[in-house]
């Protein structure tokens, strides 16, 4: 019979019931990957000890918990009712209550209770509320699985939302007897978002502001911080993210700090649904398309072209953006650089929604250029996908990238990305080059002028439509699925177990 890995993942998001961004793509197929990796453990079967290096074959029973969102209580899931308890808050208690489902073979718990209002967004624009809301996200869901009598071998949590629960871990561990022997794992997916204001969310239930001397003052009582803090281990969402953060450009003044845990540290890379993201049998395209027949991809070009009213041809280099609008992604760059390949032969279509002074700026675009540029201020899920089938290629400046897909949903769409060297994207695309690997443009500064320059490289390799096919299709042919990721994870939830137990063992032996 083989062992067990038990893994308790907690997301503040998770695809298909609530998604954001990136997070919810990653909670919403990884745990699914990992599940996929071993066949579902049997009642009774005996619990993983630990391991002995490489990767033994294991059966992973992986439990997803998300917060109840008001979103997904408005939408026809078939829940049913699962655990109802009390937890601490302040000097009395607050409700619990615990509903579940099961997606592609992964239980899902989700969170509900007075302090996750119905009518609040995911994410609040009063981080002092999400503080409130997401620290005791995290804590009901350390006491669901005690309720449950289900020891995790590995607490898997994302972000700040819910590293409170890493660092209530951190705290007890050592006395705790039901979660003695696990692990913890904080993925991380954008240092800058350290819930700067969640302070006495944390205090409320009773977790104490750090006193230690290894992190700066001023992040002491961020959740972010303290979870990187008392985490077993990292894990960044792209190898180049994890180690930009060790950098003063990237580490938001963790840095230092993070330096001291670097061999704590690694980056995995996010895989992509390719199920769901699938030229071939995407509905929302006007043409399906795949690399036998690249060809019919033109099709839902001309389709983009004449919808909204551009001169309609094949060969006239059609750009795209597609995603939030901030400063983060660069969009700014993006409208410069365009300016300044005026001279040029090229239509855009931006697609996104986000910070009001950039909607502006694009929209202002869009009045210069009146016959090349369109604008669409919204999130737009089916025209997302038909501006990946459709357009030549996407203009992705990232001033930073952790870890985003979409540079991999585009290269699968054959839609070649014009993307900074930063993070994920570095790590996802190769620069065209005269080798037989590129399959997309990568530049060095978060610049207008650097970003034009590459787009002109582009345009130099789009006119010669051989040359522009084969490295749609080289890009096509990379192997973007979840499985490789979740292999990485297995492997390391595995060390991480190894080490723990081995710990354990020390401790014994010396006392």
């Amino acid at each position: 019979m083989k062992p067990i890995l038990r893994v308790l993942f907690l997301s503040a998001e998770a695809d298909p019931f609530i998604k954001i961004g990136g997070l919810g793509d990653v909670a919403g197929s990884l745990p699914a990957a990992l599940r996929r990796l071993g066949q579902a453990p049997s009642p009774g079967s005996e619990q993983i000890p630990g391991t002995n290096g490489g990767t033994p074959s294991v059966e992973v029973d992986i439990r997803l918990v998300i917060p109840l969102h008001g979103a997904i209580q408005h939408k026809d899931y078939p829940l049913r009712s699962l655990q109802n308890f009390q937890i601490p808050y302040g000097r009395g208690s607050t409700q619990v209550e615990v509903l579940t489902l099961e997606l592609d073979g992964v239980p899902v718990y989700f969170i509900g209770g007075p302090l996750i209002p119905v009518d609040s967004p995911v994410y609040s624009l009063d981080s002092a509320e999400d503080g409130l809301k997401y620290t005791f996200f995290s804590l009901a869901a350390l006491e669901l699985v005690k309720r449950l009598d289900w020891k995790p071998d590995v607490v898997h949590a994302n972000d700040w939302h819910t590293a409170p629960a890493i660092y209530s871990l951190g705290l007890d561990r050592q006395t705790n007897t039901f979660f003695h022997e696990t692990s913890t794992l904080l993925g991380l997916h954008n240092l800058p978002y350290m819930g700067e204001h969640a302070g006495p969310g944390l205090t409320a239930f009773k977790l104490p502001p750090d006193t230690s001397s290894s992190l700066p003052a001023w992040a002491r009582t961020m959740p972010l911080p303290l979870g990187l803090l008392t985490a077993d281990h990292i894990v960044a969402v792209s190898p180049t993210y994890a180690q930009e953060i060790l950098t003063r450009e990237f580490g938001c003044g963790l840095e230092d700090f993070l330096k001291g845990r670097a061999g704590s540290i690694s980056g995995i890379l996010n895989g992509l649904d390719v199920s769901r993201w699938d030229p071939q049998n995407d509905p929302a395209l006007v043409r399906n398309f795949g690399p036998d027949n690249l060809e019919e991809r033109q099709v839902n070009k001309l389709a983009l072209q004449e919808s909204f009213g551009l001169e309609v041809g094949a060969d006239i280099p059609l750009f795209t953006m597609v995603g939030r609008m901030d400063r983060q992604k660069g969009i700014d760059i993006a409208l410069e650089a365009l300016r300044q390949n005026a001279n040029r032969r090229w239509q855009a279509i931006i697609l996104g929604t986000g910070d009001p002074r950039l909607e502006e700026a694009a929209a202002r675009l869009a009045a210069e250029f009146p016959g090349r540029v369109r604008v669409v201020i919204r999130y737009d899920s089916v025209l997302s996908r038909r501006l990946y089938a459709g357009a030549d290629a996407i203009l992705i400046p990232s001033r930073y990238d952790p870890g985003s897909l979409v540079q991999m949903i585009a290269i699968r769409y054959g839609c070649v990305p014009i993307a900074r060297a930063t993070g994920g994207l570095k790590d996802t695309i190769r620069d065209f080059s005269a080798s037989a690997e590129s399959t997309g443009f990568l530049f060095a500064w978060d610049t207008p002028t650097a970003l034009a320059g590459t787009m002109r490289r582009a345009l130099q390799l789009f006119a010669d439509g051989d040359e522009w096919r084969a490295i749609q299709l080289r890009g096509m042919a990379v192997d973007f699925t979840w499985e490789r990721s979740a292999r990485r994870y297995l492997a390391l939830y595995q060390k991480l177990v190894s080490d723990r137990m081995k710990l354990i063992s020390a401790h014994q032996s010396s006392s």
